[in-house]
């Protein structure tokens, strides 16, 4: 995991709505969400709340798919949403509503 200063340069690289492709990490055990391995010093990152409710959907393990950045903050952690429909949670429109983001959120959108 890079140091402060390495994810500041790193993130400055970076913007929000940008797209990623990488590689789906999927511990055996891990229900939070899945790790994606971007071939960045960090790892990329997809929380549960933004993936199907049937883990049995979700994108396998070593998977190549193209991401969008959701998030980043202070930590050394890029969060993505998946582009493709099939790997978004059900509600996602509701999901964005609720979480009050703007229609303007680079990821508000539902991809393809």
């Amino acid at each position: 995991m890079p140091g402060i200063e390495e994810w500041e340069r790193l993130r400055s690289t970076l913007r929000l709505g940008q797209w990623l492709s990488g590689s789906v990490v999927r511990p055996p055990a891990f229900v939070g969400g899945v790790f994606v391995d971007l071939g960045l010093p960090v790892a990329g990152f997809v929380d549960v709340a933004l993936l199907p409710s049937d883990q049995g959907r979700w994108p396998g393990d070593g998977e190549v798919l193209d991401f969008e950045i959701w998030s980043m903050d202070e930590r050394p952690q890029i969060r993505l949403k998946p582009l493709k429909r099939e790997f978004l949670c059900e509600d996602f429109e509701a999901y964005v509503e609720r979480n009050g983001w703007p229609a303007g959120h680079p990821g508000a959108a539902t991809g393809g």
